[in-house]
C-alpha cells in the first residue's frame, strides 16, 4: 500500500470517527451511553448515525473516545527505520521514504495555511540540526537567490532571498 493509500485510509477512518462522535454528541441528551467505535459494527448492522448503538456482545468493546474529545493521533517507532501512526484504530507503518513524503506533503499544506508559524522560537523547542548541510543555489533575473539546503530530517528545504536579505544573511553569518 503506497503512502497516498495509507493517508486515504487514515483520512477515511478519521472522517468516520468524527461523524460518529458528532452523532453521539447530538444524541447525548437522549442517551448517556457512549457510541461504539466504528470498527465494532457488525456487517449486518448499519451504522447508527442518528443515535447510540446497542453494544455488540460478540466483540470486545474498545475504549470509546470521549463525546467531545477529538480523535487522537498516536505515533510510535517500532523499529529504527519505520514509524507507525494510528488514528481511530487504523495503523499505518511508514518507511523512511514514506516519512519523507509525508513531511513534504505536510510542509506544503502548513505553508499554505492562513495562521502563520510563530515569529520567535518557543522556549524548550526541540530540533535536530544538520551540520554543514549540502547546499545548492540559483540566481533569478530579478536578483533574488534561491538557496536549497538538505536537512537530515526535513530533506531539501528551499529558501528565496532578495538581494538585501542576502547582504543581511552574509552580515549575520560573518558577525563576530
Amino acid at each position: 500500500m503506497n503512502l497516498q493509500d495509507q493517508l486515504g485510509a487514515l483520512e477515511s477512518s478519521l472522517d468516520t470517527l468524527l461523524r460518529t462522535a458528532a452523532a453521539s454528541a447530538g444524541s447525548s441528551a437522549e442517551s448517556t451511553e457512549p457510541a461504539s467505535s466504528p470498527k465494532e459494527v457488525s456487517p449486518d448492522e448499519p451504522p447508527a448515525l442518528g443515535g447510540a448503538r446497542q453494544p455488540d456482545d460478540s466483540v470486545a468493546p474498545a475504549e470509546p473516545p470521549g463525546l467531545n474529545e477529538p480523535p487522537t493521533l498516536v505515533v510510535s517507532r517500532p523499529e529504527r527505520d519505520a514509524v507507525e501512526m494510528t488514528i481511530a484504530g487504523k495503523t499505518v507503518k511508514l518507511s523512511p521514504e514514506g516519512v519523507s513524503e509525508l513531511i513534504e506533503e505536510l510542509s506544503n499544506v502548513r505553508a499554505s495555511m492562513s495562521v502563520e508559524q510563530p515569529t520567535g522560537i518557543a522556549p524548550g523547542w526541540r530540533f535536530a540540526a544538520t551540520k554543514n548541510p549540502v547546499m545548492a543555489t540559483q540566481k533569478y533575473a530579478n536578483g533574488d537567490r534561491l538557496l536549497v539546503m538538505r536537512h537530515g530530517g526535513h530533506g531539501w528545504v528551499p529558501f528565496t532571498f532578495s538581494p538585501n536579505m542576502v547582504i543581511e544573511l552574509y552580515a549575520m553569518l560573518t558577525k563576530k
